[in-house]
């Protein structure tokens, strides 16, 4: 072989080689790029039952105030009429002199 032709050969091995090289690389930049983008996804997930439970939580709360506040509206109701009824009763007492 003259020098010429092992010349080609080492440029046709070493481009032979840099072609496996960049396609391992290749596989390997995509693999972890797989695994960052699925981690991602796990964190967004988690974030996001996270987010889901503390809506849950607030609905739960809000119901238990709304009850609340229907039965302080009652009773406030019921107040309103004992004072109205105590109002004519003093109004009477004041027209016959009691007062």
């Amino acid at each position: 072989m003259t020098e010429w032709q092992i010349g080609i050969l080492c440029t046709l091995a070493g481009l032979v080689m840099s072609f496996v090289f960049s396609f391992l690389t290749h596989k390997r930049n995509e693999k972890h790029d797989i695994e960052n983008m699925s981690e991602g996804r796990g964190v967004l997930q988690s974030d996001v039952g996270y987010i889901k439970a503390g809506i849950d939580d607030l609905k739960r709360e809000n119901k238990a105030v709304n009850i609340k506040i229907d039965n302080i509206s009652e009773r406030v109701t019921r107040i309103e009429e004992s004072c109205k009824q105590a109002h004519k009763r003093i109004d009477e007492l004041k027209e016959t002199d009691y007062i």
